[in-house]
């Protein structure tokens, strides 16, 4: 017995016979019963193939065996079923009856009595499985995904199983109907009702008599069938409850949801005969649920307007439920007021980790070129939703957002928050956003209700019917936990061997163990904000998805300022402000960070209200000096440096959060939080604290380290991280440290540490100072890496001092290489002023930096650099900037400084950029005195190819159109370690450019699958380089004896040629001697190599022995 074909039979006549509004009002039912999980009922409301929204509804009929119990909700929607489906007794009474029919129950016995049946086999058995769902939960928390969901692909064979064979069919029919019912419920039937006012009358009783039976005590309230009694009676009707009146309508229930819809009340089946939506792939737009009424039957306006609010009515969530939405709403919907609440809309970049060196296993994040940025198209929600969607069924999804310190990452999480109450992410229904430090409480015992509804910015009151409600649902829970580098603390539970059950209570490790292995709210999405740096982050290399979130522009710190002096009330100042920020580039640069740009906007603001004349400092020691130096000399005596020595200890254990009893007294407490030194973070108890900003923290750290007499002079360098990491006495995890400390070392007394702790107190700096000079004119910047010569130029511009600036600058190496390093703009500002004041020429390899493009005209535009290389895709755009702005002489230095030398193109991107480069020199050149001439590429000597036996066949072409614009080329390497293989195809090519590459000495086909056809192409072309040519390589390709002849007879032709290497190549010893007797013209030649397998080793020793120049190595 073939059951699915029997569905599918009847769903497609349902399906053809009926308008796209009443298909769409079936699903609705079939959604409200329980059949279908509200996503896959999505992905059906979108189905635009009727024939597969056939097979689809059928299979999860097939699972369940409710055919009758579709049509009969289909009655109650008002819609008439066509013929077909009503069962032999139905009969419309006066016309107007529109009402599904209800066979009678399975037949006592087993499988072979329902085969043997007359009755509808498709609508006999019906067990409902009145299981409490919460008794489920933990079940449901650690199903399998293996055991319990079909991915499509195992969807789609199964599917093609039950039609091709006959013993498939009937072993997948007796997963659906059981041989032997249970003996307690084969009689029993349920008749669900969307509603308890449901009229009777909508009923379509079967033939013979039937009897009513008004209650049954012990039987759930609803309509009870009772069939096979043997008592002569066809079925009975036992209806528990109050009986409705045949005039009552149930009244439509469900929450009207604008968006995507929320989950059932109970989780979607996981049977594999109905997939969950997000196993089956994204569907275009809805084709048979909303298409044209070009064939609907005319319907009045009241008809149409009840079937609209039937299909966008959803089943109701339960009113605990629905009240602690509302009340989650409301607690995210608050936007800070003042200039906190001040949001701009900054860039979400696409992200990777990626081992720091070959040598190390630590990770960093990756830097892309500028050009190359993948940026998150369509903001913040529709990047959650593009991530939502690529997720395995029932697989937590871990996306991380990364950033350093100070670029808003708690504001962003916060604006994730408010995005959701606002109704932008209707993938989630519920959001709880938890700050880690909250979490950072070792002792503490949790659960996982404590995690959601007690440790966000404001506790939650929720009863344990809205826990078990968010349970069953992961899928539609979003998680952020803000700060995750804060969880150091807790280290390991990443690889603890389990999690706990949902209601267990457990420590804080076990819980996010349960969480991160995917076995505690499994399903659910987890938004991180973490530093790109710390032992946590380096786990993050495997999460779905990685955000890096940018700084500001140039032009949104600019617009930053003016909203900080608007909503201040200062709105007289903004220009003043604006001008006083303008005056100091390395501020300016600097203002790329949030936190950094508010502290300018806090400084200005205090300067102008003075009313003198207002001028901002040069440098970030000045900046927080500024900041703190009033603050300072009115609080208590010393509290200053005990808040600075509380900074330091909390900073080498990774930790920002004070507790009320760290602090030295009650009065440093208050008056460091009069000041806004420290303050309440969001999901803090009452008696813990934290840093207004990490910066500050950096700061104070570094006072204390000025201050301190525990700390020996001989151990103060090793502070300033310019040493290898092994010899640090700490891991910089306070990574400002060494900025501050040599600028309140070597700034003068007055304006700086005197202004923070008075003079007396600056006893111990000057001693310190010494020793630091000491250390720092023994440097050698050439010896330095490039990211610890960065952070000596930012010490040395700290520091204001002149003899230490001069020794840094004078002693720059002239070739200057930054690939791989990360360059900010306040990087770019602090490099292009050492490059000024060095006095020399220098070149510079900015490739791989991340370089914005003005840092990037900045750098070339110094008459002191002479050369450089950047991304090509950099450059072109560069040009392009400057050409649109007009800026001739500019971009005509760019133009001649660039260079490419030399070049290896690695992918199908670095071809394609070489490839634009040279056809925008060619059509817009830097004057008409060098029209047609190449700048960038007529210099290039090298070129590499290397992109793999995949991508090499597509891009060599490319490569091949552009060769002759390097009319200097001298190298030309097509080997690669994974085998180009450009092919007989691509040597032809190849060949057809020797005539213009009158420069070439080196030319490498190595590893290329040529065979005799590219050799003798190769031959051909050959006499070309003839006068310039000196080593040849064949090495490891296919050449027989035919093609080694070819190379023989061209071999006397090739004048300049001194070696020529094929070994490991096919051709046999006659393809050797011809090769040697060739040889034997040739003088000129020094060496050939020719060792292959196939030639006897006799042969070519004895080869060897009549000419030395015969290489067997």
């Amino acid at each position: 017995m073939n059951n699915f074909q029997a569905i599918l039979t009847q769903v497609r006549i349902v399906l053809s016979s009926h308008q796209p509004s009443q298909v769409q009002a079936l699903l609705d039912h079939l959604l409200k019963e329980e059949l279908l999980s509200r996503e896959y009922h999505c992905t059906l409301l979108h189905e635009p193939d009727s024939e597969a929204l056939a097979r689809k509804i059928s299979l999860t009929l097939l699972e369940k065996g409710d055919l009758d119990l579709a049509l009969l909700g289909w009655a109650r929607s008002g819609l008439q079923p066509p013929a077909a489906e009503r069962g032999p007794s139905h009969s419309d009474h006066d016309g107007s009856s529109q009402c599904a029919t209800m066979e009678l129950g399975p037949p006592e016995g087993g499988y072979l009595e329902l085969l043997n049946s007359d009755a509808d086999p498709l609508c006999l058995y019906h067990i409902y499985d009145q299981m409490d769902l919460a008794g489920e939960e933990e079940i449901e928390l650690y199903s399998e995904p293996d055991t319990d969901t079909i991915n499509c692909d195992q969807f789609s064979r199964l599917l093609c199983d039950m039609e091709g064979d006959e013993e498939t069919r009937e072993a997948y029919a007796n997963i659906a109907f059981p041989e032997e019912l249970p003996a307690d419920l084969k009689h029993w039937k349920p008749v669900p009702s969307s509603s308890s006012s449901s009229s009777l009358s909508c009923l379509n009783l079967p033939e013979g008599p039937v009897q009513f039976v008004p209650t049954v005590s012990t039987l759930p309230q609803g309509l009870w069938q009772i069939s096979g009694t043997g008592t002569g009676v066809s079925s009975i009707f036992i209806y528990h409850g109050e009986v409705p009146q045949a005039s009552q309508v149930p009244p439509p229930s469900g929450l009207t949801v604008h968006g995507l819809p929320t989950s059932p009340d109970r989780p979607g089946s996981t049977s594999p005969f109905a997939p969950s939506a997000t196993d089956l792939p994204s569907m275009p737009e809805p084709a048979l649920t909303s298409r044209a009424n070009a064939t609907e039957h005319k319907t009045s306006p009241t008809q149409c307007q009840a079937a609209g609010e039937v299909s966008n009515k959803l089943p109701k969530w339960p009113e605990p439920v629905e009240q602690f939405y509302h009340s989650l709403q409301d607690t995210y919907q608050a936007e800070p007021a003042g200039p906190d609440g001040i949001l701009m809309e900054v860039d979400l970049v696409q992200a990777r980790l990626e081992r720091s060196s070959s040598k190390s296993l630590e990770r960093e994040l990756a830097t892309p070129d500028w050009a190359e940025r993948q940026l998150a198209q369509g903001g913040l929600a529709e990047g959650l939703l593009a991530a939502k969607e690529r997720r395995r069924t029932r697989e937590t999804q871990v996306i991380a957002m990364l950033g350093k310190a100070g670029q808003g990452k708690s504001y962003w999480a916060g604006a994730v928050s408010r995005a959701w109450a606002c109704g932008r992410l209707p993938q989630y229904d519920f959001v709880f956003s938890v700050p880690c430090h909250c979490l950072n409480r070792p002792g503490d015992v949790y659960r996982l209700q404590d995690l959601l509804f007690s440790l966000g910015p404001r506790p939650l009151v929720a009863a344990d019917e809205v826990f078990s409600h968010i349970v069953k649902r992961p899928d539609r829970v979003l998680l952020i936990l803000d700060a995750f580098e804060e969880l150091e603390a807790q280290d390991g539970f990443l690889h603890s061997t389990c999690g706990p059950a949902p209601a267990e209570p457990c420590s804080l490790r076990g819980l996010l163990a349960g969480l991160f292995q995917k076995k505690l709210l499994r399903g659910c999405t987890l938004l991180l904000t973490a530093r790109p740096r710390g032992r946590l982050v380096q786990s993050l290399s495997k999460a779905d998805a990685l955000f890096e979130l940018s700084g500001f522009s140039m032009e949104q710190a600019q617009a930053y300022v003016m909203r900080y002096f608007e909503c201040s009330g200062m709105t007289e100042h903004q220009d003043r402000a604006l001008a006083l920020l303008r005056d100091r580039p390395f501020l300016l640069s600097h203002s790329h960070s949030p936190t950094l740009c508010r502290a300018v906007c806090q400084l200005s603001e205090a300067l102008l209200e003075l009313g003198e004349e207002a001028e901002l400092p040069s440098t970030l020691t000045g900046l927080y000096v500024g900041l703190l130096g009033r603050a300072a000399l009115s609080g208590p005596p010393g509290a200053l440096a005990e808040l600075a020595k509380l900074a330091w200890e909390l900073g080498r254990r990774h930790q920002s959060t004070i507790q009320e009893d760290q602090f030295p007294s009650a009065d440093v407490r208050t008056w460091a939080m009069a000041k806004g030194l420290v303050q309440h973070p969001p999901g803090a108890t009452e008696s813990e604290l934290a840093f207004s900003s990490f910066l500050l923290q950096c700061f104070l750290g570094a006072l204390w380290l000025t201050l301190s007499g525990e700390i020996k002079d001989k151990e103060l360098p090793q502070y300033l991280a310019l040493t290898p990491r092994k010899k640090r006495p700490y891991d910089n995890w306070l990574e400002g440290v060494p900025r501050f400390l040599t600028g309140l070392i070597f700034q003068p007394r007055a304006r700086c540490l005197g202004a923070l702790v008075g003079p007396s107190a600056t006893a111990l700096a000057d001693r310190k100072q010494k020793v630091l000079a000491r250390y720092l004119k023994r440097l050698q910047p050439g010896t330095l890496r490039a990211r610890q010569l960065l952070e000596l130029l930012h010490c040395a511009h700290e520091a204001e001092e002149a003899g230490i600036w001069q020794h840094v600058v004078q002693e720059l190496p002239a070739r200057l290489s930054f690939l791989g390093t990360r360059l900010t703009p306040p990087d770019a500002h602090v490099l292009g002023k050492a490059l000024e004041a060095a006095g020399q020429d220098f070149s510079l390899d900015l490739r791989s930096t991340g370089i914005d493009p003005s840092g990037l005209g900045s750098l070339v535009g110094l008459s002191c650099v002479t050369h450089f290389r950047a991304a090509l895709s950099d450059t072109v755009a560069l040009w392009e900037s400057l050409r649109q702005h007009g800026e001739t002489e500019l971009l005509q230095a760019a133009e001649e400084k660039f260079t490419i030398e030399p070049f290896k193109a690695k992918s199908l991107k670095d071809v394609e950029d070489l490839e634009k480069l040279v056809q925008t020199q060619r059509t817009r050149s830097s004057s008409e005195d060098t029209a047609g001439e190449l700048p960038a590429v007529r210099d290039l000597k090298k070129l590499e190819f290397a992109l793999g036996p995949i991508s090499g066949p597509q891009a060599f072409p490319k490569l091949v159109r552009i060769l002759t614009a390097f009319s200097s080329l001298q190298h030309l390497d097509l080997d690669a370690l994974s085998e180009n293989k450009i092919g007989d195809e691509g040597v032809s090519q190849l060949s057809a450019t020797f005539p213009q590459l009158k420069s070439l000495e080196t030319l490498n086909l190595s590893q290329n699958s040529i065979t005799d056809l590219g050799a003798y192409k190769l031959a051909e072309g050959l006499p070309s380089l003839a006068a310039s040519l000196l080593r040849l390589s064949l090495y490891n390709n296919c050449i027989c004896d035919m093609g080694a002849e070819s190379l023989a007879r061209v071999l006397p032709d090739m004048v300049s040629l001194r070696v020529m290497d094929v070994q490991y190549n096919k051709f046999t010893a006659a393809g050797a001697q011809q090769l040697a007797a060739s040889l034997r013209k040739c003088p000129h030649v020094e060496t050939l190599a020719m060792w292959t397998p196939t030639i006897p080793f006799s042969v070519q020793e004895h080869l060897q022995q009549q000419d030395s120049r015969i290489s067997l190595r």
